[in-house]
């Protein structure tokens, strides 16, 4: 980046929610419990994988990838969004802000690509359960969480050169409360068309593709539920799909808003309380959705609190 950038030096101004101050303190207080319980969710789900033998399966597997990915992700950008909800100083230096677009973005296209194999993993348990220990070998699982993560950062390192490589011409205030792609494409000062259809393009393979993915799989899924005389086993091959499914709505429906339409279409205080839910609201409501109802999730919880009680 060219040294004229003024920004290179002093930082950037993370705007946030700066012109709303009466709703600031609201914020602070909802999003503090939220992160909170995101932390506890998130962390409760991993130690179960790992503590009870019969958490210690593919989804379970994936389920805590996901969970470690949401706290990752939200540690991100929660903990300055509350500093900066209760300080005067907005500022975030210009190493925070590539470090921070690098890692949100890299987290956040891992998700996507996570949420597909989860979906992949239902459809061999459900549509191919005399087989389904060897489709989902522990070695295959490794390999498509490892790929996963490798493609979502390899994408969001290419992001995030290509976009500092852009001349911002020493603006500095982002309208946004953490460093994302659309916020600071709006402080080029070039044409950023080519940019902009790359972003597009990336997003349409690392969204479409698993959303394409999610879709084929349910539609096998639910094609092999019905066959299913027993509504007792229906209602329990639903409840498993269930919950991938409503995790799966939150976090892609938010996401393709935020990045799949013309910035034209939508003020920025949309995409601002958009991004909340796939930032915040859905890391901590995924652990609720995916336990409150799994009777493997709770009775391992319950085998856990017992076993510290008996220890008294």
């Amino acid at each position: 980046m060219e040294q004229k950038n003024g920004s290179s030096f002093m930082g950037f101004i993370l705007l946030g929610f700066s012109d709303r101050p009466q709703l600031e303190l609201v914020l602070f207080v909802v999003l503090l419990i939220f992160y909170l319980f995101t932390l506890l969710g998130n962390a409760t789900i991993i130690a179960l994988a790992q503590l009870d033998p019969h958490l210690q399966t593919p989804m379970y597997f994936f389920l805590s990838n996901l969970s470690f990915l949401d706290l990752c992700y939200t540690t991100s950008t929660v903990p300055q969004l509350l500093v900066h909800l209760r300080t005067a100083d907005k500022s975030i230096s210009y190493g925070g802000c590539v470090v921070q677009l690098f890692v949100a973005l890299g987290l956040g296209c891992t998700e996507c690509l996570l949420l597909g194999v989860m979906a992949f993993d239902r459809y061999a348990a459900i549509c191919k359960p005399l087989q389904y220990t060897v489709i989902m070998h522990p070695r295959l699982c490794a390999l498509m969480a490892s790929a996963s993560w490798f493609i979502g950062f390899g994408n969001s390192s290419l992001q995030t050169v290509l976009l500092f490589l852009l001349s911002l011409c020493g603006r500095n205030k982002i309208d946004h409360f953490f460093c994302e792609v659309p916020a600071l494409l709006k402080l080029a000062c070039v044409d950023t068309t080519v940019y902009e259809s790359e972003v597009f393009f990336v997003g349409v393979v690392i969204l479409l593709i698993p959303v394409a993915l999610i879709i084929f799989s349910y539609g096998q899924i639910v094609r092999a539920v019905l066959r299913i005389k027993s509504s007792a086993g229906q209602r329990k091959a639903f409840g498993t799909c269930g919950s991938h499914i409503t995790v799966v709505s939150l976090f892609y429906g938010t996401a393709i808003y935020a990045y799949l339409q013309p910035s034209n279409n939508y003020s920025q205080d949309q995409v601002k309380f958009v991004s909340l839910f796939y930032t915040i609201v859905t890391p901590t409501v995924s652990p609720v959705i995916y336990t409150l109802r799994n009777k493997d999730v709770t009775g391992a919880m319950k085998k856990v609190l017992c076993r510290g009680q008996d220890s008294r």
